[in-house]
C-alpha cells in the first residue's frame, strides 16, 4: 500500500532535483530514499523516474504523480491547520487569496478587521496568487475567497465575481525619467516606452487590461528586457529598466526611486472583484457578503 511518506519523499526528490539533496533535507540515507521510491514504483507498476548515475527525468506518469501528489500533500497540510484552529475553538478557517496588484490597503485591511470582529470564530489564512489562478483555486476547493483584478479570462460554472471598487490607473516611471517631470501623460504617448509587465497568453488581470487599453491607442506594449508580473516590478522600474501602468494603490508600496504620473487625466480605471463559489459553505458566504458590504 502506498504511504503518505512515499508521496512526500517523491515530491522532495523532484523539487530538490537530486536524491542526495532530498536525502539531506529529509535526514535519511540516500539508499533508504531510493528503496522507498522503488517500492512506490513497484506498487504502481510503472516507472516514475528515469535515472542514470548523476540525474533523473520524470516519466509522464511521474509528472502526473508529482503534480497530484504535491496537491494532496498541500490539502493535508491545510486540513491539519484547519483542524488545529477548530480544536482551539474557532468555527473555521477561511482561505483568502489576493493578487499582487490588490494590495492590502488600509481600506481593505480595515474591512477585513471589521468583518473578523463580526465573525469571532473565524480565522483568515491569506496568500497571494495571480487573479486568473484564484478562480481555479476556488473552483477546485483550495481557496474560499479571492480578491482579483478584472477581467479574468477563464469562466468557471460555480464561481461568482462581484465588483467591490475601482481606482485610477497611473504610470510608474523611474524618478529620473523625463516622464517623471510631467503632470500627466496620454496613453498613446507611451508607445515607445519599455513595459515591465506584459500579459501572459492564458491570464487576465491587470496586464491584460493594460494591453487592451494600449491596443485601443494603436500599439501593443513594448516589452522591457526584464519582465515581472509581481509587485517586484516596482523595483525593476526603480532600476531604470522600464515603466508600468499600475493601480494608484501601488504608491503605498513603491520604493523611493519610483515616480507616479497621472494617466490620461485620471480617466482610465481598473476594477477589483471578489470571487467566491456560488454555493459556498455558509460561513464563507456570510463572511464574503459582509466584506462586500463594506467594500462595495
Amino acid at each position: 500500500m502506498i504511504s503518505l511518506k512515499q508521496f512526500k519523499y517523491f515530491v522532495e526528490i523532484v523539487e530538490a532535483g537530486s536524491y542526495s539533496r532530498a536525502a539531506e533535507k529529509l535526514f535519511i540515507a540516500q539508499s533508504a530514499l531510493s528503496r522507498q521510491i522503488k517500492e512506490l514504483e513497484d506498487e504502481l507498476q510503472t516507472p516514475l523516474l528515469m535515472r542514470d548515475a548523476r540525474q533523473f527525468e520524470l516519466t509522464p506518469a511521474g509528472q502526473l504523480f508529482f503534480e497530484r501528489g504535491k496537491r494532496i500533500l498541500e490539502d493535508i497540510d491545510d486540513t491539519l491547520v484547519q483542524a488545529r484552529h477548530v480544536g482551539k475553538g474557532a468555527q473555521g478557517v477561511i482561505r483568502l487569496q489576493h493578487s499582487s496588484s490588490v494590495i492590502l490597503t488600509p481600506r481593505i485591511s480595515n474591512a477585513l478587521a471589521q468583518t473578523l470582529d463580526e465573525h469571532p470564530g473565524v480565522t483568515l489564512d491569506l496568500s497571494m496568487l495571480p487573479s486568473e489562478n484564484q478562480t481555479l483555486e476556488i473552483e477546485e476547493g483550495r481557496a474560499d475567497i479571492g480578491l482579483l483584478r478584472l477581467p479574468t479570462l477563464r469562466r468557471h460554472p460555480h464561481i461568482q465575481v462581484r465588483e467591490i471598487g475601482s481606482e485610477r490607473l497611473m504610470v510608474a516611471v523611474p524618478r529620473h525619467s523625463p516622464l517623471a517631470a510631467l503632470d500627466n501623460v496620454d496613453l498613446a504617448d507611451l508607445s515607445e516606452q519599455a513595459f515591465i509587465s506584459i500579459p501572459h497568453k492564458d491570464r487576465g488581470g491587470l496586464s491584460y487590461l493594460v494591453a487592451n487599453l494600449c491596443l485601443e491607442q494603436g500599439f501593443f506594449p513594448k516589452p522591457a528586457r526584464a519582465l515581472s508580473r509581481k509587485s517586484s516590478q516596482l523595483n525593476l522600474i526603480e532600476a531604470g529598466l522600464g515603466i508600468a501602468i499600475v493601480p494608484e494603490c501601488m504608491r503605498l508600496t513603491a520604493p523611493a526611486g519610483v515616480h507616479f504620473v497621472t494617466l490620461s487625466h485620471g480617466s482610465l480605471l481598473t476594477t477589483v472583484g471578489l470571487a467566491t463559489r456560488r454555493e459556498a459553505d455558509p460561513l464563507v458566504t456570510a463572511f464574503a457578503d459582509a466584506l462586500v458590504g463594506k467594500l462595495g
